[in-house]
């Protein structure tokens, strides 16, 4: 290990936290600013799907719906009844995930396809009932004056302050998800994503960590939510249709199912760039799209395995050479 690779590994997470830190003074202004704001909430929620679905391999098409309950709810708390922003937000997380189990339920035994639909039906009949339970929800017209977040006498209204409140719970959940990996639970999770099958002849109780798996994803996608909803200050139904869904897929998609790095980097890289491409007119979403396939193509692990191999490199865990031979054979596979 040369002195280069020995600097690289001991600084390489303080250099990342202090871009983070200094991010909002750098940034050109308060819209780019939101942007990546944005991106970092949509994180959070990639980073939640993929405990369900790169952990426990249940890939859900209508996972928005509960980034869309934890917005609703922690809006209908604050404007309504009057709740404190902290409470709400953390009462989002919670009645989103109790939610979540009249669906996990029902459909734990389902498999593949089987669970996509029921995901898919679900975030059409929540959509529903955002858009048409307007004595609650103020339907089509949305929740409209959210009140930003407040914290021992200081307002988090600016996108510059609230942005290190959505980075401390991005840290939060990033370390969640890391301690959950390696854990007893997350080890379970591992092995159904693997075989099911298997995972239940050792004693797994497959139906049961699932159900865990799912109330974890969904509590973050509904803290997420709240952010959301709070940054915002304003909620409608447009903004949680099935279509968000399939957008939050390709996320993770991109940044590397089961990879916790590429989750961020695919939930605020997918939420930057097309911004950043504004520029281009209309052929940005076609250079956009292309971009996404280019990257599934060439990099099947997505971004998250491509970061894993250039930071195995500059820490010395693994020559290039070695790098280059392990791609090969992954790609006659």
């Amino acid at each position: 290990m040369t002195l280069f690779n020995k600097v690289y590994k001991a600084t390489r997470i303080w250099i990342l936290l202090a871009v983070a830190l200094t991010l909002p003074y750098w940034v050109p202004n308060n819209y780019y600013l939101q942007i990546f704001c944005l991106g970092m909430i949509f994180a959070i929620l990639t980073l939640s799907l993929n405990i369900l679905s790169g952990m426990t391999g249940l890939f859900s098409v209508g996972f928005i719906a509960f980034f869309g309950i934890g917005a609703y709810t922690s809006a209908i708390l604050t404007t309504k009844l009057g709740f404190p922003v902290p409470l709400a937000m953390f009462l989002a997380g919670v009645l989103s995930s109790i939610l979540s189990l009249t669906l996990s339920l029902p459909t734990m035994r389902l498999k593949g396809m089987y669970f996509a639909v029921a995901t898919l039906a679900f975030g059409e009949i929540m959509y529903q009932l955002f858009l048409n339970w307007t004595a609650v929800t103020e339907g089509t017209k949305g929740i409209k004056g959210i009140p930003a977040l407040e914290l021992f006498g200081t307002s988090f209204r600016s996108y510059s302050k609230f942005y290190y409140v959505i980075l401390v719970i991005l840290i939060l959940i990033i370390m969640l998800a890391r301690n959950l990996i390696s854990s007893r639970t997350g080890r379970a999770m591992l092995s159904i994503r693997e075989n099911d099958i298997a995972a239940e002849a050792v004693g797994v109780n497959v139906p049961q960590y699932k159900m865990i798996s799912f109330l974890i994803s969904t509590f973050f996608a509904g803290i997420a939510g709240a952010l959301y909803a709070h940054m915002v200050r304003y909620v409608s139904p447009e903004s949680f249709v099935n279509a968000e869904s399939a957008a939050v897929l390709a996320m993770m998609v991109v940044g590397g199912i089961g990879s916790i790095p590429g989750a961020i980097v695919g939930g605020i890289g997918l939420t930057v760039l097309p911004e950043f491409m504004r520029f281009l007119g209309n052929i940005r979403m076609v250079l956009y799209g292309a971009s996404i396939v280019l990257i599934v193509i060439f990099a099947p692990r997505g971004l998250g395995g491509l970061i894993e191999r250039i930071d195995n490199i500059l820490s010395g865990k693994q020559s290039l050479g070695v790098q280059k031979k392990q791609q090969h054979i992954e790609g006659e596979e």
